[in-house]
């Protein structure tokens, strides 16, 4: 079993946690089946990833070039999957990693998240992106080359929604008069927003708009928490780092740790339960390695 860390502020602890990313389809194992296990077995979160649709072609390409898997077109819906994983656990925090704001109408997803939030007691986390997928974004009538300042504003307009009886917003990609949307979100003031991406320009995000940043494990990572740490800082504002694609090495986790990244993650496979088990195991395995345990 993993060490899990004392909650103590909305999607803030004092400790490293552990959790899980899974692409939930609809041919493994059930996500709600899936986070009973996450939380059964101590960790603190799982996070799901989102595609509406991957658009058809011979080889579709991920984004570091190599063939796209085909989980990537056969995933539930993720708002759906947080709402049952939520249902079917007391206190796993339950979210998205990433929703693609951009393929989204704000108004609609400000109801969902703020509906989640309340219905799984403000278990939700919100995870961002704005994509990576050119032809997928401009289906959804996005411009890719504007799809960041097109998140910016669809984000402003949902804090507004979550937080004002009368909400209004006018910007150049969404605009609206003042409206009544209830249910507010059952955190304060809002559910924390996590900003993924590894860009050059994703701490100015980070700092705009979000709680914490959500990259994923790679080259490069950790060696730039300091920059982040220092920006939030000299800002006054506190920001988490939460990590995916950990991989179950315990000299990796101890780097996290001893970097200041608040939760570790790995992804789990898009399969059976037995081998959902496996890599849980395997993780655990290395939590427990890097704990001296």
């Amino acid at each position: 079993m993993c060490l899990l860390s004392r909650v103590v502020g909305p999607g803030y602890v004092d400790e490293m946690e552990s959790g899980f990313g899974y692409f939930a389809t609809h041919d493994a194992a059930a996500p709600d089946t899936v986070a009973r296990m996450i939380e059964e077995r101590g960790h603190a979160a799982v996070l799901f990833s989102e595609h509406t649709h991957i658009p058809a072609g011979p080889q579709p390409l991920g984004p570091g070039g190599g063939t796209l898997p085909r989980k990537y077109w056969h995933t539930y819906d993720t708002l759906t999957t947080c709402m049952v994983a939520g249902m079917a656990t007391t206190k796993l925090r339950v979210g998205t990693g990433i929703c693609l704001v951009v393929q989204h109408h704000p108004i609609t997803l400000a109801k969902v998240v703020a509906s989640i939030d309340r219905l799984t007691g403000g278990r939700f986390e919100l995870g961002v992106g704005a994509g990576w997928n050119d032809p997928e974004i401009r289906n959804h009538g996005v411009d890719p080359a504007e799809r960041f300042a097109v998140m910016e504003e669809y984000i402003e307009a949902m804090r507004q929604i979550w937080t004002q009886r009368e909400a209004e917003y006018h910007g150049r990609f969404v605009s609206f008069d003042p409206i009544w949307s209830w249910p507010k979100p059952a955190q304060r003031p809002y559910p924390p927003i996590l900003v993924g991406g590894t860009g050059p320009k994703v701490f100015d995000r980070v700092m705009s708009y979000g709680d914490a940043w959500l990259p994923n494990y790679g080259p490069g990572v950790l060696g730039r928490l300091p920059e982040l740490f220092r920006r939030a800082e000299d800002a006054g504002k506190r920001v988490r780092v939460d990590l995916l694609s950990v991989p179950a090495d315990p000299k990796v986790i101890e780097e996290c740790e001893k970097a200041g990244v608040s939760r570790v993650m790995a992804w789990l496979p898009s399969a059976g339960i037995a081998r959902i088990e496996r890599e849980m195991d395997a993780f655990e395995k290395a939590l427990a390695d890097m704990r001296g345990e």
